[in-house]
């Protein structure tokens, strides 16, 4: 299932944020298409790497055999765990990514506000990634995407917007475009991950492939500060009758 648009949900303000997040995006995917051979040192130095996080060493060098002057960089080990977010390693990978960013970001923005939106999309971020250092700390591979801060989003809209019926590319058979409410299409997505998170388990470190924990420990997060901020202000977790709205 492929999203492909959502409802108007009558958002009055502008998703600036959401924009500016797509666009630094594209800008920096860009920017590493013009890298050529230089684009595994740049995913290794700005990439999050969990051994590094979780040892202090530095071993960018071991793996792009640089010298220390061309790896050096300003940036302390942590700040990866934010400039990883902005770096994605394919075609397919970037525009998946700001599909979902593109159909979801705007109405979470709008229900958040830009500020609040904008720090909460570095937290689940941050929380994603964290997520996939706890699960496999000693990985000596780059974590790079917005997945996991993506994931956030969509684990914030599945409660603000449960009901929201999303146009979504379905095949099955056949090839059609069914609305699909949002609590269903997000509840498979999150299934999926557990699914293939739990297979990828056994996978050794340097196997590559999706960080599937990001994507669950970004979700999780997204959806609990949801009900945490509902919660405080003693509002229902779930809004079972407001329509399109959730």
């Amino acid at each position: 299932m492929i999203p492909l648009s959502d409802p108007d949900l009558h958002n009055r303000r502008r998703p600036i944020v959401n924009i500016a997040l797509i666009v630094l995006n594209a800008m920096v995917f860009v920017y590493t298409l013009s890298l050529g051979s230089d684009r595994t040192l740049f995913f290794y130095t700005y990439g999050l790497i969990p051994q590094e996080l979780t040892t202090g060493k530095e071993i960018t060098r071991l793996f792009t055999g640089r010298s220390l002057v061309d790896v050096a960089t300003a940036l302390p080990t942590w700040a990866t765990l934010f400039t990883s977010m902005f770096i994605h390693g394919g075609l397919v990978h970037f525009l998946s990514n700001m599909l979902y960013l593109w159909i979801f970001g705007d109405n979470v923005e709008g229900r958040m506000g830009h500020m609040v939106y904008l720090l909460f999309y570095a937290a689940s971020g941050v929380a994603a990634a964290g997520t996939q250092v706890l699960i496999d700390p000693g990985s000596q591979l780059p974590m790079v995407g917005a997945s996991g801060a993506i994931a956030g989003v969509l684990g914030a809209y599945l409660f603000f917007f449960p009901k929201s019926r999303i146009r979504t590319l379905l095949w099955f058979y056949v090839v059609t475009v069914v609305r699909v409410p949002a609590v269903f299409l997000l509840g498979f997505w999150i299934v999926l991950q557990f699914w293939e998170g739990l297979g990828a388990l056994g996978l050794s470190a340097q196997d590559g492939g999706t960080a599937y924990w990001a994507h669950i420990g970004g979700f999780a997060v997204g959806a609990l500060a949801v009900v945490f901020y509902r919660l405080v202000r003693r509002q229902p977790v779930w809004h079972r009758n407001r329509g399109l709205g959730g």
